[in-house]
């Protein structure tokens, strides 16, 4: 029975977590053009060529758009990426992630 109850709240919470998350398909074309910015420190294609600076190609979605936006509500503290992404707003950090996300992580 404990392993049913188990069963049932990690279904459920995948489920929910999923919903949560794609309440809406990202907009890639709209990401590349928002990452022009980015581009200076995490390379043309996601791909640093400053070794400080984190590689954002083929990154998971999720991962950058909680990442984003722990920098953006002041979470995570950074002095270069906290006013980057002030004004962003959570659509900008979907299109973002979506793009960075899709990108090839070999540079190809």
């Amino acid at each position: 029975m404990k392993n049913l109850r188990t069963l049932i709240f990690i279904l459920g919470f995948s489920t929910l977590s999923s919903v949560c998350y794609s309440t809406f398909a990202a907009d890639i074309t709209a990401g590349r053009s928002k990452a022009t910015v980015c581009s200076a420190c995490h390379g043309i294609n996601g791909i640093s060529q400053i070794p400080t600076y984190p590689n954002l190609a083929g990154q998971k979605e999720q991962y950058l758009v909680l990442q984003l936006k722990a920098f953006r509500n002041g979470v995570r503290k950074n002095m270069i990426m906290t006013p980057m992404v002030a004004d962003l707003s959570d659509t900008d950090i979907d299109n973002l992630s979506a793009y960075f996300a899709s990108l090839d992580p070999s540079g190809e």
